[in-house]
Parts: C-alpha cells; sequence; structure tokens
C-alpha cells in the first residue's frame, strides 16, 4: 500500500468486519467492502421475498443499508492520509 489509509476509513472497515492485509490497496478493499453491501443487499431481498419486510417498507431499508457504508460513496483519494510535505 502506497499511503496509509486514514483511522477513520480503519475504524469504518473494521466496523463492516474487513481488516486490511499489509499488501491490500484501497481499491482492494474498496472491491471487498463493495461485496459485504452487496452481500447486505442480497439478503435484504431475500427477507423482503420471504414476507419479513412489507414492501412498502424495503426502499426505507435499502437506504439505511446504503448509509450504514459512507465509505462506498467516499473517493479512493479521501482513504488514505494526504502525502505530508
Amino acid at each position: 500500500m502506497s499511503a496509509p489509509l486514514r483511522r477513520e476509513v480503519l475504524d469504518e472497515l473494521a466496523r463492516h468486519g474487513t481488516t486490511p492485509a499489509p499488501e491490500e490497496t484501497p481499491e482492494a478493499l474498496r472491491e471487498r467492502l463493495n461485496e459485504r453491501y452487496l452481500e447486505s443487499v442480497r439478503r435484504l431481498r431475500r427477507r423482503q421475498v420471504a414476507g419479513e419486510i412489507p414492501l412498502r417498507d424495503y426502499a426505507r431499508h435499502v437506504l439505511a443499508l446504503k448509509e450504514s457504508y459512507p465509505l462506498l460513496s467516499l473517493p479512493l483519494s479521501r482513504w488514505v492520509e494526504p502525502p505530508s510535505s
């Protein structure tokens, strides 16, 4: 990894059970986090289809899930510490 990840990024990754390997790039970490997000979306959809979540509430659940993954909307350049001068 060329630059160290910001503490906030590491904390958010840990919240989702993702621990960076020393050689892992921000791009690879984002890919892993996105896979977790997609798995969660699929689980949510299965719950809706099974009748656990009424269709009228499904969009609210999806939005809440999306909001719980703020790193996915953050540009990768903001994941790393800025270069020191």
